[in-house]
Order: C-alpha cells, then structure tokens, then sequence
C-alpha cells in the first residue's frame, strides 16, 4: 500500500495522488496557485522552495532509480553503448538526423527482452534499428533457433550496428534489412514471414503505415505483439501548445490507435513511452 508524502485532506470521492509524478504535479499545482496568487513573498519562500526540491527529487530520480532496479545489461550491450556514445553525432555522417539519444537504453531493453521471454517468441521484427542495441537485447533474450529481422534505411547507423553486432555472442541472430520499411515488409509478407513480437522505433511520420502494413499483411502471429516507441514524444501529444511534426505525427498515431477496433493497447510510461498492442479481431 502506497503512503502519502504528508498528510492531507482530500475532497470525498478525490483519488490521492500515489505514484511519484501524480505527487509531483500534485505539489506543483500548488505552487503555481500560490504564485498566482501573490503569496510567494509572504513568509512562504522557505517552504515554496522545499517543496519544489521535493518535486524536483521525485522526478528525477525514477530514471536513476529504474536503472538500479534492472537487471544490469549484458557485458556486449554495455560495449555496444559505448560505442553509440563515442560517436561524433554533432558532426559525424549522421549529423542533423541521428543522435545518440535514439538509442533504446537498458531498461526498455530489459523489458524488450522480459517481453520475448513472456511470449516466447522466436521471431522478431524491428522497424527502425539505429546502432544495434534493442536489436541485440532481443536477440539476446531468444532461443538458438530464435531470429531479429531489423529494418535499417540508414548505411552509417547500420555499418555501426554490424559492427558491435559480429562482436557479440548473440549478434549471429540478427538479420539486417537495408530499404525502405515498407518495402521490407512487403517482401516478408510475399515470402510467409510472421513474427511474434514486432517492434517499431523509426521515422515517427510512418507509424501508422507500419503498424497497418504488420496487420494487413498478416505480419503478426496470433499471439503476437507490437510495441511502438516514443509515443509519449516528450509530453508534446497531450501538451496544450505547439508541437513539432514528430510531436503531431505521434499525436495522430496515438488517436489513431486509440479509435482502432482490431486491436487493444496499454501506453506504458517507460522513456519516452511505449505503446504494447496485440490483435483482437480474429
């Protein structure tokens, strides 16, 4: 059972906040009704920047926190991130539209791979495959005979990729696709390809026609699984002022999805967000 901050009255049938953002907004509100209202000055600055640390801690110690909670990256996933972190993306070939930030990270791989375990999966696609590192998190976590299609259209992040990939215990298990996803996904469909868990992280812009091209083609076993990245998209889709396009093409694939009866979905705050979706109509 979750305990409060400290205490206070809430209004009958008023749900308290328990979870560390829930307070967080909670406290923030609070603070802004008291700067709106004058009473910063009045005796109150003290307290007003207290709680405000305390915001602050809340929030940004669930990274950190989820990190020490995880089961710690393999030694080649380690390695891998290293080298992602060493690139020149400022300046290197990859400058103005790749950055070190795509890449996934330790716990969404962690769960990646909790995720193949669960479902036993065997094959498994990637729409968007960067320098390697969820590709070998799932890969990773599959059986011998278990496989990653990964679905790259940039050379420079796949030349990494490869790279830590023949480098890695489990990298043989990981099959690069370069071109266009669509185009990619069409040929998987032409030759009876089905996957277990599919997993998109690529142009934000193409979600939808990834997700309808994995469905419509018959991509997805039965049992299958799709999980979409980045679809919090740094708070723009619920935000009440002017996004970017990634931050309006998320805020369409969400309604999108939200509104479509083939399928059922929970959008998961990890990162950036993660959307898990499985087919409900046959």
């Amino acid at each position: 059972m979750a305990v409060p901050a400290r205490s206070t009255a809430y209004a009958a049938g008023a749900a308290r906040p328990v979870t560390p953002v829930a307070i967080a907004a909670r406290e923030l509100a609070r603070l802004v009704q008291q700067a709106e209202a004058g009473s910063v000055g009045s005796g109150l600055g003290q307290e007003w920047l207290a709680q405000l640390r305390e915001c602050r801690d809340l929030v940004a110690g669930i990274d950190p926190y989820l990190e020490r909670c995880t089961t710690p990256e393999s030694p080649d996933l380690q390695a891998l991130a290293r080298h992602t972190r060493e690139v020149d993306w400022a300046t290197g070939p990859g400058a103005g539209h790749l950055e070190q930030e795509m890449l996934s990270g330790h716990v969404e791989g962690q769960l990646l791979k909790m995720l193949i375990h669960l479902t036993r999966a065997q094959r498994v696609l990637e729409i968007g495959m960067f320098t390697g590192y969820s590709a070998l998190a799932m890969a990773e976590a599959l059986g011998p005979d278990g496989r990653v299609v990964a679905c790259e259209i940039d050379e420079y992040v796949a030349g990494i990729a490869r790279e830590c990939l023949s480098a890695s215990q489990a990298g043989h298990k990981v099959s690069v696709r370069m071109g266009p996803a669509l185009e990619t996904l069409a040929q998987a469909a032409r030759a009876g390809e089905r996957f277990d868990l599919v997993f998109v992280d690529a142009d934000k812009g193409g979600y939808s026609g990834y997700l309808n091209a994995v469905l419509e083609l018959d991509l997805l076993s039965p049992h299958g699984v799709v999980c979409v990245d980045n679809t919090l998209m740094q708070g723009q889709p619920y935000l009440d002022r002017s996004p970017t396009p990634n931050g309006e093409d998320i805020a369409a694939f969400n309604r999108e999805v939200a509104g479509d009866p083939r399928v059922e979905q929970v959008l998961v705050p990890l990162r950036d967000g993660l959307t898990l979706i499985r087919r409900v109509d046959r």
